[in-house]
């Protein structure tokens, strides 16, 4: 499972001069979305960002950038719980919004689309995808310079939509630039760094290069764990590309304890019927499968399968 990078549009420094007390609540709701964010707790930042949004369309303009804000951090939540059929429509209305200000240039509106792209990539629709993640390169390469942040995020945004066509001759120049770029600016163990390396060993992996990916899923592994704490959703995933690669290999020692451990994190911080868990369970029955464990990997699928059902059925609402 990949780790992917997806913009939170900072708080935009101009704002209008009369509604300052709604600003003030929507700055605070902004912030409390993004502690939340950060820890994990999808379902309250979502319950946060839906006020932070009431609260910019009550007060302001309807085309006025803080509401493109708003909208966009709520999309982000949906998008990292899989419902792209709600994140779409949000993201098409901020990229809209932020197209008239601050302009057809500016960072948010590169953010946007990358945003956009990425749903687009999630549902398998590449060909949507690709000219939204390649304008939000160019614009961030002109706005911001070729060795700022935004730029490895873009070039990390893009490799990943060639990794998913197995397109690697393609991504992998990307991502190592992007690498350079954001250990250069952030510092080697930074957690942007964490997700161009993590997608650089899942490139690796695809071609059973597994000497150069294993040292790379452990830096990951690490550099999560010390930004996030040992139970976040990132160092869950970290866990389980760490143990898929040993999978892979048919090192199943080395793989189980780690599915296991990613399933629990999983658990613990997005709830049991999260399609993260669901995930964890599917990559722990495969392994049970491999080893001739069939009772053990059947009872894993059928509960994997309930929670896939439970959030098909929630996008279709």
């Amino acid at each position: 499972m990949k780790l992917t990078h997806f913009f939170i549009i900072a708080v935009l420094a101009t704002i209008l001069s009369n509604p300052a007390h709604a600003l003030s609540q929507w700055d605070k709701l902004n912030n409390e979305v993004e502690s939340l964010y950060q820890q994990g707790d999808y379902n309250r930042a979502v319950s946060v960002a839906k006020k932070a949004l009431q609260a910019a369309e009550q007060e302001l303009d309807p085309d006025h950038p803080a509401v493109g804000t708003s909208l966009n951090s709520l999309a982000l939540l949906y998008n990292v719980q899989d419902q792209y059929k709600q994140a779409e429509p949000l993201l098409k209305r901020a990229l809209a919004i932020f197209e008239k200000s601050p302009g057809p240039e500016s960072q948010e509106t590169a953010a946007a689309l990358n945003n956009l792209a990425m749903v687009y990539r999630k549902q398998g629709e590449y060909t949507q995808a690709e000219p939204l993640y390649q304008r939000a390169l160019t614009i961030d390469e002109k706005v911001l310079g070729p060795e700022h942040p935004d730029v490895a995020a873009s070039l990390n945004n893009l490799a990943q939509l060639y990794q998913a066509q197995e397109q690697y001759a393609q991504a992998e120049p990307l991502l190592k630039r992007a690498i350079a770029i954001l250990e250069k600016a952030l510092g080697p163990n930074h957690p942007n760094v964490a997700m161009s390396l993590n997608n650089l060993a899942l490139l690796y992996t695809a071609q059973k290069q597994y000497s150069e990916a294993e040292p790379l899923f452990k830096r990951v592994f690490a550099i999560s764990k010390k930004a996030f704490g040992p139970d976040h959703p990132n160092v869950a995933l970290s866990l389980n590309n760490l143990a898929g690669m040993y999978r892979d290999q048919g090192k199943y020692p080395y793989a189980e304890p780690l599915f296991k451990k990613a399933l629990s994190i999983s658990e613990k911080t997005l709830g049991l019927d999260h399609p993260n868990v669901a995930t964890g369970l599917e990559n722990l029955a495969q392994l049970y499968r491999d080893i001739g464990h069939p009772g053990k990997a059947e009872s894993l699928s059928k509960r994997a399968a309930a929670i896939r059902a439970t959030a098909a059925r929630a996008t279709q609402e």
